[in-house]
């Protein structure tokens, strides 16, 4: 139970891999106009995050090391392939809207590096829970920048909750505010690079509060011990 929720506290805060490893960055910027669209994205990559690390984990002793990276691209494509095309079926407005990002999932450096640095040297349910938890890490960014991008540049959260959730979700949009015309500097893409920043740096403020909270109480439990001794 330690190692699972050491990988929790990993993915989702310690190694988020976008906000700590950096990475998958290009459709992280550039779908995230709205929470829906980074909820979409968020959803199939973690798909794709879970499918890959357990096959990766089941053939790891089977596959050669000189032909690894190549394997594992080709499961990843595989699984990218699957949630393309159950995307296509079932949320095809969402799949217009996400366009080419969808397929470029093959690429997210996120994926090969966690099938080659863990999958690919661990148990299958490890191996699964550090894709759900890398999953959940890389969603919930996309949906904290989508949902501050959307609100600044439309004044709305939810738009469009409908194209994943279907028409259930048509009475969801939240509007906070009403404009007549859209704060373009959050809807475009050096929004998107100002709000990335943001997040990075309330991290960094975070961790170093933290960081700092501990270092007293491990000064004074080394003062105790020592007058205890003496």
């Amino acid at each position: 139970m330690s190692e699972l929720k050491e990988l929790t506290v990993e993915g989702l805060w310690k190694n988020n891999p976008a906000l700590v490893q950096l990475l998958g960055l290009c459709p992280l910027l550039a779908v995230t106009a709205t929470v829906i669209n980074g909820l979409g994205l968020g959803l199939a990559t973690m798909l794709v995050l879970i499918g890959s690390n357990v096959t990766v984990s089941l053939v790891r002793n089977i596959v050669r090391n000189e032909i690894r990276i190549p394997v594992f691209v080709m499961v990843i494509a595989a699984f990218v392939t699957i949630v393309q095309l159950l995307m296509n079926a079932f949320t095809y407005e969402l799949y217009l809207t996400l366009g080419i990002f969808i397929p470029l999932i093959v690429t997210n450096c996120a994926i090969i590096g966690r099938a080659e640095a863990y999958a690919s040297k661990n148990a299958v349910l490890p191996a699964a829970v550090d894709g759900l938890m890398m999953g959940a890490g890389f969603t919930a960014v996309l949906m904290v920048l989508g949902g501050m991008r959307e609100a600044l540049g439309s004044g709305t959260l939810l738009a469009g909750a409908d194209r994943l959730f279907g028409s259930i979700a048509t009475n969801w949009t939240i509007t906070l505010f009403d404009t007549e015309q859209p704060f373009l500097l959050a809807i475009l893409p050096p929004g998107a690079f100002l709000g990335m920043g943001l997040l990075i740096a309330v991290k960094n403020v975070i961790d170093a509060r933290l960081a700092a909270r501990q270092q007293p109480e491990t000064k004074t439990v080394t003062r105790i011990r020592v007058t205890a001794e003496s």
